[in-house]
């Protein structure tokens, strides 16, 4: 199935999910305790922020290996979301749904998509 190119990043499918990643993180946050606040929330969604910013800023890139390395960036820090959830559920801060990681799986999949996409069009 041919689609036509996205003119901007929020026409990104990927960045859509990462968005709605982001805001599931920011929502989930406000329930771990104060404490926490400037800890595992702040680095929670920072991390989750991360990976939105970095396909929007990467979408920009002229250069495929340059859009590649921000896709990439994006990978990391999604593999850093994944692990907040565990640790998350670890202390006991979230619980059965809230730590459902399938969007994370998700984002995953669809990133490591176009960034084969981006580098098999270059060679």
């Amino acid at each position: 199935m041919d689609r036509e190119p996205a003119k901007r990043f929020q026409d990104l499918v990927v960045w859509q999910k990462s968005h709605a990643l982001t805001l599931r993180i920011y929502r989930l946050t406000v329930t771990f305790p104060k404490y926490e606040l400037y800890g595992l929330a702040s680095q929670m969604r920072r991390a989750a922020v991360s990976v939105p910013a970095n396909i929007a800023e990467g979408f920009s890139k002229r250069g495929r290996s340059d859009k590649a390395r921000f896709m990439n960036t994006a990978q990391a820090s999604l593999e850093e979301v994944r692990y907040y959830f565990i640790l998350a559920r670890d202390l006991g801060y979230a619980v059965g749904k809230a730590v459902d990681t399938a969007d994370v799986d998700e984002v995953a999949r669809l990133l490591g998509a176009y960034c084969r996409s981006l580098l098999a069009s270059s060679s």
